[in-house]
């Protein structure tokens, strides 16, 4: 027999939810679902087909943010993500603020995601990686284990971020990041070349090469290349540099390879 609070009428078939839960009934839960014992779910949360949370997870609770009044902001969760013990998402703040997190995802014990966070899909943030409010981060992001990432700071496809970070700038698409304040130490090989052709690989390499040079501030370089190449990888990246607000954290002229 069940002790579990539940609230919403909206849960989907298949979906199991374990005792002592609390549900609440804006809640939305898709199908196949799988929620173990302890876990509370409020506010304008979604949560998508075949995810699994596991117990004490403290999900679309009111945001950690002194903005926050109690407008009827959203949290939506994708699909197939595995959300593990005494992780903690928020919503978003302000009118029509919502927090999005894609699919197939794995975040590990401990792990909070701020307010406005974004969120792509095949991502893995490990044990008590921290997310501020208003970051984004792109697909196949790899957090390591006790990072904080500060607020509004931008993430692109394929980073990683080592273990024990603290990130306060943007880091653009294939990099590894890493320190306090974390920096650029060369690029994520490993997701490249799950993503990519070896010429593909080699281009990106080298237009990080000029990027980092130190020849010319960043973003002369990346607006330079922008207009001379006809590659979307390099556009991407380009884009992205030119883009931010917060700075791109590097040394001049050191790359790892």
């Amino acid at each position: 027999m069940t002790t579990s609070i539940i609230k919403t009428n909206d849960i989907g078939k298949g979906t199991d939810i374990g005792e002592f839960c609390v549900i609440g009934e804006n809640v939305k839960i898709g199908k196949n679902c799988k929620i173990y014992n302890n876990v509370t779910i409020n506010g304008y949360t979604s949560i998508g087909d075949n995810t699994t949370i596991f117990s004490y997870a403290a999900l679309g609770n009111q945001p950690q943010d002194l903005k926050y009044i109690g407008e009827k902001t959203k949290l939506i969760i994708g699909k197939n993500n595995l959300i593990r013990e005494f992780t903690m998402f928020s919503p978003g703040t302000g009118e029509n603020g919502a927090t999005t997190i894609g699919d197939n995802n794995l975040f590990m014990a401990y792990v909070h995601i701020a307010h406005d966070c974004i969120i792509g899909n095949n991502c893995i943030l490990a044990n008590c990686a921290t997310l501020g409010g208003h970051i984004q981060i792109g697909n196949n992001v790899n957090i390591g284990g006790l990072s904080a990432v500060h607020q509004f700071v931008k993430i692109g496809d394929g980073v990683m971020l080592a273990g024990a970070s603290a990130l306060s700038q943007d880091i653009p698409p294939y990099c590894i990041a890493e320190g306090n304040r974390a920096i650029i130490r060369g690029l994520n090989r490993h997701r490249l070349r799950k993503l990519y052709k070896r010429e593909e690989i080699d281009e990106i390499s080298h237009i990080y090469k000029i990027l980092l040079s130190g020849k010319a501030p960043i973003k002369e370089l990346a607006q330079e290349i922008l207009d001379n190449s006809k590659s979307d990888n390099i556009k991407r990246i380009c884009h992205f540099i030119i883009n931010s607000k917060r700075g791109i954290p590097y040394k001049r002229g050191e790359i790892n390879e």
